[in-house]
């Protein structure tokens, strides 16, 4: 029985000191991430059908609350 404990406990030690180190990775930057722009004076794109576009233009946006939600009931 020791022989099986003994075992496991090698097992699990040389299973974590032979595991993989990961990585450091830089984080992302702005430039990394393609986001809408909001440009004033930017012709509006015209699509008809299905169609990727890679740089969109935000015309409109709204629903925007400056209110924080409260809770119905309690205090």
């Amino acid at each position: 029985m020791w022989l099986y404990v003994f075992t496991l406990v090698l097992s699990v030690v040389l299973s974590i000191a032979m595991r993989p180190r990961p990585q450091s990775q830089k984080p992302p930057a702005l430039a990394d991430f393609s986001v809408p722009t909001a440009e004033e004076g930017r012709e509006a794109m015209v699509i008809f059908g299905e169609v990727w576009v890679d740089d969109p233009n935000v015309l409109a946006y709204g629903d925007l609350r400056t209110t924080p939600i409260k809770a119905k009931g309690g205090k």
